[in-house]
C-alpha cells in the first residue's frame, strides 16, 4: 500500500516542478509570448507631404501583420521618400507609393482580407483608413497604398477585397484637401507628373 502512495506523491511533485519551470520560462524567454505581444502593438507613422503638411497614422498589426511589417520596412529604408500620390479621386481616395522604374526594393505580399481567406482583418474602409492597392491577383500588393477620403457609401465595396491596415489619427483634413485640389487627367484619377503631391518622407515613430 505504501509504494503506490509514494509513486503518486512523486508524480505530483514532478508535475509541480514542470509547471513552475514552464511558468518561469514564460516570464523570461525573450522569444516567447511577451515578444509576440510586442509585435502586435499599434505602430505609428508620419507622412510629410510637400506643400501640405504632416499626416499621422496608426497601423494595426493584429489585423494585417504582413502588410504592416512590409509598410514599416519600406518606410524605414526610405523607400517612399520622394515618391508621389499619382492617382487621386475626390470623395474616394488618394493613392501613392508607386516605385521608381529602377527600384528593386519591393516584393509582393499576401492579401490580408476576407475574400483571400484572411478573416481576422475586420477593418472597414472609411474616411481616413489606409489600405493596400493591388492588381487583379489578390496577392499582388507591394508598395502602393491609398488613403480613403469617403463617404462610406463610396468605399464599402472595398471591404473584404483590399487589405486595410490602419487609419489617420491627425491630418485627415490634409488628405481631403489633396483630394479636392487634384485635377485628374482621366476617369481613373491619373494625375499629371508635375501635379502629383510629393511624399517627402514617411517616418516610423514607434
Amino acid at each position: 500500500m505504501k509504494k503506490p502512495m509514494i509513486v503518486l506523491l512523486m508524480a505530483a511533485l514532478l508535475l509541480c516542478l514542470t509547471a513552475c519551470t514552464a511558468q518561469q520560462e514564460a516570464k523570461t524567454d525573450p522569444e516567447g509570448s511577451s515578444s509576440q505581444q510586442a509585435e502586435q502593438k499599434l505602430r505609428h507613422v508620419e507622412i510629410t507631404i510637400r506643400d501640405y503638411g504632416v499626416v499621422k497614422l496608426e497601423l494595426y498589426p493584429e489585423l494585417a501583420p504582413i502588410t504592416v511589417a512590409n509598410f514599416i520596412q519600406l518606410s524605414k529604408k526610405g523607400f517612399y521618400d520622394g515618391l508621389t500620390f499619382h492617382r487621386i479621386i475626390d470623395d474616394f481616395m488618394i493613392q501613392g507609393g508607386a516605385p521608381k522604374s529602377n527600384s528593386s526594393d519591393t516584393r509582393t505580399i499576401t492579401g490580408e482580407f476576407s475574400e483571400n481567406g484572411w478573416t481576422q482583418n475586420t477593418l472597414r474602409h472609411e474616411a481616413g483608413v489606409i489600405s493596400m492597392a493591388r492588381a487583379n491577383d489578390p496577392n499582388s500588393a507591394s508598395s502602393q497604398f491609398f488613403i480613403c477620403v469617403g463617404p462610406v457609401e463610396r468605399l464599402s465595396h472595398l471591404d473584404g477585397k483590399y487589405a486595410a491596415f490602419g487609419r489617420v489619427t491627425e491630418g485627415l483634413e490634409i488628405v481631403k484637401k489633396i483630394a479636392a485640389d487634384a485635377r485628374p487627367t482621366d476617369n481613373n484619377g491619373s494625375i499629371a507628373p508635375d501635379q502629383q503631391p510629393v511624399i517627402e518622407k514617411i517616418v516610423v515613430i514607434d
